[in-house]
């Protein structure tokens, strides 16, 4: 897999692998990666919206995305997680880490507690959201308890991740671990969603992804966890079903594309355009803001 064409780094110890949307993959030089147990795991600055990877970029959004992963994973360590360690190159220092190479499940683990953006506009159209049947008369932001899972099968870069039914995904990769794969999303993201709303927000739904150790044959997770990039955060203070919930997440830039100001029909096959230098700056915002709230930190680029 050659994934997408970016710059690569020099990092002392380490060579270029495969650079996915928004991370690149770097292995110990003079090894392979079919030969290593471990990766360097890099977050850019790159930002992807409706599977496209846009032009322009976010700056500091790779290291909001890795402290704040590195930061959950502390919070959720009774989930088994791929980090090694933070001994990382200068040049990357606060927006990689060192990881174990796990067997990566093609499959998005999508837990939703809220009823909004895509799930929504399926519930209008047939009362469901991924084939799953929902009561009459939710609303745009409505809770849904319990919290379903909707996973979605991983698509190369490029291409559009697919949705599909758990009994899909069982037969794609079992019946056992599409239920542990299930059952582990959903009890992540009830315990994530206690931490969040203890800090003012809401965590209307989050995408995690999962593989396997080699070394122990557990279900392990993997690539970031409860970040922007991953998860839609909303402010509980402004919380009020029936109508769009402003968010700290990437939502702001697909809701700009989506918007005439852009330009841009999301239906065509033409890339994104540039986002105005306000729209970056609001975004980086509000990467930052979900960041400190959630952390109680303050963001040191």
């Amino acid at each position: 897999m050659s994934g997408l064409q970016t710059e690569t780094l020099d990092l002392p110890g380490w060579t270029h692998h495969y650079s996915g949307k928004v991370r690149d993959l770097y292995v110990p030089a003079g090894s392979t990666f079919e030969e290593t147990d471990r990766v360097l795991v890099v977050a850019s600055d790159r930002i992807s919206a409706f599977d496209f990877v846009l032009e322009s970029e976010i700056p500091d959004k790779g290291k909001v995305l890795t402290q704040l992963s590195l930061w959950w994973f502390e919070k959720l360590a009774h989930f088994p997680n791929h980090v090694i360690s933070t001994d990382v190159p200068d040049a990357v220092v606060g927006r990689a880490m060192v990881c174990k190479k796990l067997d990566m499940f093609p499959i998005e683990c999508i837990a939703r507690g809220y009823l909004t953006g895509s799930g929504l506009a399926e519930y209008k159209d047939r009362q469901t959201v991924c084939a799953l049947p929902l009561k009459a008369g939710m609303v745009d932001g409505s809770k849904l308890d319990p919290a379903i899972f909707t996973p979605s099968a991983k698509a190369e870069v490029g291409e559009h991740d697919e949705n599909i039914t758990f009994e899909e995904t069982a037969a794609r990769i079992g019946g056992q671990q599409a239920a542990d794969l299930r059952d582990a999303t959903l009890a992540l993201y009830t315990r994530a969603e206690e931490i969040a709303r203890e800090r003012g927000i809401i965590l209307a739904d989050t995408k995690v992804e999962f593989g396997i150790d080699p070394a122990t044959g557990e279900i392990t997770l993997g690539d970031e966890v409860l970040t922007p990039d991953s998860s839609r955060f909303w402010d509980a203070t402004t919380y009020s079903p029936g109508q769009a919930q402003p968010s700290f997440d990437k939502q702001f830039v697909r809701d700009y594309l989506t918007s005439e100001a852009s330009g841009w029909d999301k239906n065509s096959d033409e890339e994104p355009p540039a986002l105005p230098a306000e729209i970056i700056e609001r975004t980086r915002a509000r990467y930052i803001d979900a960041y400190e709230r959630l952390t109680g930190l303050t963001f040191s680029a």
